[in-house]
């Protein structure tokens, strides 16, 4: 089981009932960890995220309009945060053969930011044209784990050389993240994470849109095993948990209000240009008489390019008041946790990859939410070690 994709992260029963926290008091050995306190008065924040999933992978090809060139960078899955340095890295490359002096980027998600800061550091002039900045874009409704080929493709339509190609976009990615470890507002830090099994049943999966067959994701984890610890089971003296089975390991975090801003600032302290802009057709991209547009619009690009090998994987999270004290994030019975400072993050993953494939609502279930938070709670029902 490797920290990465959050498949990984929850490979292998994931958990029962009231396992719950182990004394520290019993055995001497086992880590203090502060509750969380999970309860679904304390959640304030609530929101859906639409995952541009491509089954071939991201689409990173080039065309033409009229003069213009255009370099796509979307369809990430649920990988965009984790793989958006590399992935516009390759983009911004492709781009810069235009020999521009100005490059355009439509979207100010995660790889919009990341290609514009980049284009930027390649020497080009910067305009961001979208319709909204980064705390508005489906971006900022992600988790903020580092899942770098979480719905990444389909092991049975990725082409063959998209492996290499992934691992290169993790690799460059991963290098970059670690440049925001330890700046003001912690943007990107590690933290303790636990994979809690019990022997009692898991949260009963959440109903799949019909008609959808069971599909192969592509799985690549294992080529970039060298990146982050791997987790080691924890003897039952050394668990801050009572379960049949805890393994423990390290996360890699973005807390996505920090990172956001930190990134939003760089650009414009870079000399970059924000306009607002809400396209519909790829004629008004060209329209702008840019050398070089970055397409980065993520799940927009369906409709804007009429790209229907975009399918939506919808996705909501729940945010808990912060707990500066909480320092660590877990999986329990298909409940996925995220220690951000801007929240904990709070998601049902149970039905795995196949959970909101297809579905395109962004509406709130605050059902959904409630009942992960009260699932969350047992594990915290009879204190923690101290």
């Amino acid at each position: 089981m490797l920290a990465l994709g959050r498949r990984r992260l929850l490979q292998g029963g994931l958990l029962g009932s009231s396992g719950l926290l182990s004394a520290c008091a019993a055995t001497g050995s086992a880590p203090p960890l502060a509750p969380i306190r999970a309860r679904p008065d304390r959640i304030y924040d609530m929101a859906v995220c639409l995952r541009p999933f491509r089954a071939a992978g991201p689409r990173l090809d080039t065309e033409r309009l009229g003069n213009t060139l255009v370099v796509h960078n979307y369809g990430h899955g649920g990988s965009g945060w984790s793989l958006s340095w590399g992935s516009s890295a390759i983009a911004v490359a492709k781009a810069m053969q235009a020999s521009p002096q100005e490059i355009a980027v439509i979207g100010c998600g995660a790889l919009g930011l990341t290609s514009a800061i980049l284009a930027q550091r390649s020497g080009a002039r910067v305009t961001i044209y979208a319709r909204e900045q980064i705390p508005d874009t489906r971006s900022f409704r992600a988790s903020g784990a580092w899942t770098p080929d979480s719905r990444i493709a389909l092991a049975s339509a990725a082409g063959p050389g998209f492996a290499a190609e992934w691992e290169q976009m993790a690799r460059t990615s991963f290098k970059t993240h670690r440049q925001y470890l330890g700046l003001p507002g912690t943007p990107v830090e590690w933290t303790d994470y636990y994979s809690i099994r019990t022997d009692q049943p898991s949260l009963p999966p959440t109903p799949v849109a019909p008609a959808v067959p069971e599909l192969h994701f592509a799985s690549y984890s294992r080529t970039i095993a060298d990146l982050t610890p791997r987790p080691r089971k924890l003897a039952a003296d050394a668990s801050p948990f009572r379960a049949s089975a805890v393994y423990q390991s390290e996360l890699l975090v973005f807390n996505i209000a920090d990172y956001g801003h930190t990134l939003l600032n760089d650009f414009f302290i870079a000399g970059g240009q924000f306009r607002r802009a809400d396209f519909h057709t790829p004629a008004e991209i060209a329209a702008l008489g840019k050398r070089a547009v970055i397409n980065c619009t993520g799940y927009g690009a369906r409709a804007l390019w009429k790209d229907e090998s975009v399918v939506p994987v919808r996705g909501q999270i729940a945010r808990l008041i912060p707990q500066p004290e909480v320092h660590y994030g877990l999986d329990y019975k298909r409940v996925f946790v995220v220690p951000r400072r801007d929240g904990i993050i709070v998601q049902d993953v149970g039905g795995g990859d196949m959970k909101g494939y297809g579905d395109a609502t962004e509406t709130v279930d605050r059902a959904e939410s409630e009942r992960a938070v009260t699932t969350l709670a047992e594990l915290f029902s009879s204190g923690v070690a101290t």
